[in-house]
């Protein structure tokens, strides 16, 4: 009975693996992150609604990579290459 369990494992495990993921979706999310490391982001918000009156929100973003000084081109490519394992399909589009 173990001696199956044991054989049986590595398909198991096999069924684990993730699965690869596009260039152009690693592309987009690393886009993302090279953006943030660009620079700290911000958002503020400003409303009323009836039951509370007015409200405000604000919240700050600063991200690590930015903190260490690594360039957003740095930031892009890396990601891509830990995400695909190749290097990025296109440039970023960074603001």
């Amino acid at each position: 009975m173990r001696l199956r369990l044991w054989l049986l494992l590595p398909v198991v495990l096999a069924g684990c693996d993730p699965v690869p993921m596009s260039p152009q979706r690693a592309a987009d999310i690393c886009e993302d992150q090279a953006r943030a490391a660009q620079g700290p982001t911000g958002q503020v918000t400003l409303g009323v609604n009836s039951q509370s009156g007015p409200f405000t929100e604000a919240s700050i973003g600063i991200t690590s990579d930015f903190i260490a000084g690594r360039s957003p081109m740095e930031v892009y490519e890396s990601c891509v290459f830990r995400r695909t394992g190749q290097a990025p399909i296109r440039p970023p589009v960074l603001r």
